[in-house]
């Protein structure tokens, strides 16, 4: 498993940082009233970790998958003629799916750089949206310009601005 890490803002100021369960402690400590919103720091988007690191109400109950392996099972609607083609991929329907799905993450030119671009762009446009600066901030993100998106956010809060940047680092290098 990664080691995922969060930032939890109340209003425009981060109160919590770091990995999911500190968190989540944070976040459950102020209380269902507290309006919060809490990023993943790998992909910028909104999560809801309330409950993140509750305990589970049984250790011995397991539903399909395998959690220590980090695999989730869930749903997956298809046609019959996709089970049967499926069913005759080698390691089964679970493998070729896993390997079609890693194949088509390759191909969509899913770069650092371009994660960076993401993962900044989806929490100004979920924080900043309304700010001052917000679309020539974000052209000059996705144009790799450092400096031309810090001189467009300058004026927003300081944490807002410092996650941003902190985000948008990757795809400046």
């Amino acid at each position: 498993m990664t080691d995922r890490t969060f930032t939890a803002f109340m209003g425009a100021d981060i109160i919590a940082s770091g990995p999911e369960a500190e968190v989540a402690a944070a976040v459950r400590e102020l209380g269902a009233a507290a309006s919060i919103g809490v990023y993943d720091d790998a992909t910028g988007r909104p999560v809801d970790i309330a409950q993140a690191d509750a305990p589970a109400a049984s250790s011995e109950v397991r539903g399909p998958g395998r959690p220590k392996l980090g695999v989730v099972a869930r749903e997956v609607t298809l046609l019959p003629r996709h089970w049967e083609w499926l069913a005759t991929q080698p390691g089964g329907a679970s493998a070729a799916l896993r390997r079609m799905v890693d194949a088509a993450r390759k191909e969509d030119g899913a770069t650092p750089l371009r994660a960076a671009q993401e993962a900044a762009y989806r929490f100004m446009h979920d924080m900043a949206g309304d700010l001052p600066g917000y679309e020539e901030a974000i052209r000059a993100l996705f144009g790799g310009d450092r400096e031309a998106m810090a001189r467009e956010i300058a004026g927003w809060p300081a944490d807002v601005r410092g996650y941003a940047l902190r985000l948008a680092e990757p795809s400046f290098a």
